[in-house]
């Protein structure tokens, strides 16, 4: 076991200027060679959580259009703003993969990769010439990673799928939204995002192996798993008392005051999740009494009697404009929040001062603006070393020595 008690990343920099001056060349990941075959969100923003920590990701799209999401918008002069915000900092290069010398370029492409990542459905990539099996036999050190609806085997291996469908199987949409209310799927795409994260976080732990062993792995990343795997309080809330967890809208089920509250302009959100910060917002809505109240003497029993709490607690708050609770409650260390859209979060000084949202060029000359990695290493924001590619905007410098080796025209 490597002993890093007294490591600090300052340490390995002489001053804060050194430091974001090296960080384009000190990136943990810098020297992985990653290989997308991806589309749309799971698998992109994968390959980018990898790209942002140095990896040299190479892209590889159909000549026709490439990744779908190129297509989505916003559209800025002819570029999406949507495939932006998920494929900085990699290069992209046209190969047919059904065609067999292009997939045969995709092999020698892969030999020489340490990653391959792919959002296929199963047995795609096998009918392709670009299975597991077949390139790990080409290349022994290789992770190749599958990112997959389900999971590559299994009786629901076949079926597709995607993040409003991977929602409602896997339970979210039925503890999201109003009790009695229809089904609501939560507004970002959780399910993709997660396996994207799940992945990433697998890699790097395959890579170290690979890196100590000589031999990769098949990671099998199914958006099923890793929704469940993230729903940790409500599966074993049905595991410790066999009932489903219910919708509660945006209250919690073993906490309270702990949701979203209407006051007389809107509503804000406050979490007061002990008994020392109930003690607290009792005192603010001038009621000490009620940290005597049996009905609201601990967490469990505020949780139990939330919708009688929450009416109590409106009645106060809606005499007054969430701007005045919001002080309140900061001044008293009481967790709250406004009810904010994404262009008033995105403009909110912590996001300033944690150089969050980075400008970023298009492929077009357009200038616009992204949000970055949201992970600072030694105190300094993660540079964007590269804006998103144009469609096979580096197939020559990337495959034109493969098609020289082949006499093939570039």
């Amino acid at each position: 076991m490597i002993d890093i008690s007294g490591f600090s990343w300052d340490s390995i920099y002489k001053n804060q200027d050194q430091k974001r001056d090296d960080m384009d060349h000190k990136q943990a990941l810098a020297g992985v060679r990653v290989i997308e075959v991806c589309n749309v969100a799971a698998g992109p923003y994968c390959g980018m959580l990898l790209a942002d920590m140095g990896a040299d990701v190479i892209k590889i799209e159909h000549p026709e259009g490439g990744d779908t999401l190129r297509a989505w918008p916003p559209i800025s002069e002819g570029y999406s703003e949507n495939f932006a915000s998920l494929n900085r900092n990699k290069r992209s290069v046209t190969l047919n993969l059904k065609d067999p010398a292009d997939a045969e370029l995709a092999r020698r492409l892969i030999d020489e990769a340490d990653v391959l990542l792919e959002n296929n459905r199963p047995g795609v990539m096998e009918r392709l010439g670009l299975g597991y099996p077949a390139l790990s036999a080409r290349n022994p050190r290789l992770i190749y990673c599958s990112i997959s609806a389900y999971g590559q085997t299994g009786p629901r291996a076949q079926e597709g799928g995607f993040d409003l469908t991977i929602q409602a199987m896997s339970g979210i949409m039925s503890v999201t939204g109003e009790p009695g209310g229809a089904p609501v799927k939560c507004g970002v795409p959780l399910a993709d995002f997660t396996a994207g994260l799940y992945a990433a976080t697998s890699i790097t732990a395959a890579l170290r192996v690979a890196e100590q062993s000589g031999v990769g792995t098949h990671l099998d990343v199914a958006m099923l798993g890793v929704t469940l795997g993230i729903a940790a309080l409500q599966t074993s809330e049905y595991f410790g008392s066999g009932k489903d967890p219910q919708k509660l809208g945006s209250a919690h089920p073993r906490n309270a005051p702990y949701q979203a509250f209407r006051c007389r302009d809107g509503y804000f959100g406050m979490a007061a999740g002990n008994n020392a910060l109930w003690r607290a917002v009792c005192e603010i809505v001038g009621h000490p009494e009620l940290v005597e109240d049996p009905r609201y003497a601990t967490t469990t029993l505020r949780a139990r009697n939330q919708a009688e709490l929450r009416e109590f607690l409106e009645a106060i708050f809606e005499t007054r404009d969430g701007d005045h609770w919001l002080q309140q409650f900061r001044g008293r260390g009481v967790p709250c929040a406004p009810i904010n859209s994404y262009s008033e979060v995105l403009a909110d000084p912590q996001v300033e001062h944690m150089e969050w949202v980075r400008p970023l060029e298009l492929p077009n000359g357009v200038r616009t603006r992204t949000f970055g990695a949201p992970v600072r290493i030694g105190g300094a924001a993660t540079p964007i070393r590269m804006r998103p590619p144009g469609l096979g905007e580096h197939s020559d410098e990337i495959l034109g020595a493969l098609r020289g080796a082949r006499k093939e025209p570039a």
